[in-house]
């Protein structure tokens, strides 16, 4: 079976600094003022469910539609980029004409199950065993609700201010994740 408390603590480490729930909170506040109320559950089971059916054939689908790792890799560096770069500069780039909720798009996909952790999971699987990298995605997923859940309440305790400079902040680590992200893999594909 491979049951590992060490596999399940690391990928567990690489996957939460990969989704960065916590650098997330300004963008999820964002998203509440915009749609007025955030479906905590629905976009936890959905990301939940996304990482562990990508984990088990992200790869064999990338192949059969001819794209590498690493293609994809570099393309959520892009995603990355551009959520970085609103963050930063306060500017909006992520359009959507008229979001009636925020539960799949954008926070079970690309924010918690995006690009990086995809790519993450990948990697994850050539290291570590299967059952792990699920335990480690689900002690997430927990994580990712409870913030999910919380957003108010933080967003109260922090004020406009805090969140603005967390939202700075974290914009410029969610840039860095997204240049490594792309340096990582761009020379893999020349």
């Amino acid at each position: 079976m491979g049951f590992d408390i060490k596999e399940i603590f690391t990928a567990g480490m690489i996957l939460f600094a990969v989704i960065d729930i916590i650098g997330s909170i300004p963008i999820i506040v964002d998203l509440r003022e915009k749609v007025g109320h955030i479906q905590s559950e629905k976009a936890s089971i959905v990301a939940a469910i996304l990482m562990v059916v990508f984990l088990f054939v992200g790869e064999t689908i990338l192949k059969l539609i001819g794209i590498d790792v690493n293609s994809f890799a570099v393309a959520g560096s892009f995603i990355l980029f551009f959520l970085a770069i609103e963050m930063i500069l306060g500017v909006q780039l992520y359009k959507d004409d008229a979001p009636e909720t925020a539960a799949i798009v954008p926070l079970a996909f690309p924010l918690i199950a995006g690009a990086g952790t995809m790519t993450s999971l990948l990697s994850l699987r050539a290291e570590y065993h299967t059952v792990n990298i699920i335990v480690a995605i689900l002690i997430n997923i927990i994580i990712v609700y409870a913030v999910l859940k919380s957003s108010g309440k933080i967003e109260r305790i922090l004020g406009k201010q805090g969140i603005s400079v967390i939202r700075k902040i974290f914009g410029v680590v969610l840039l860095a994740i997204a240049v490594k992200l792309f340096a990582a893999n761009i020379q893999n594909l020349f």
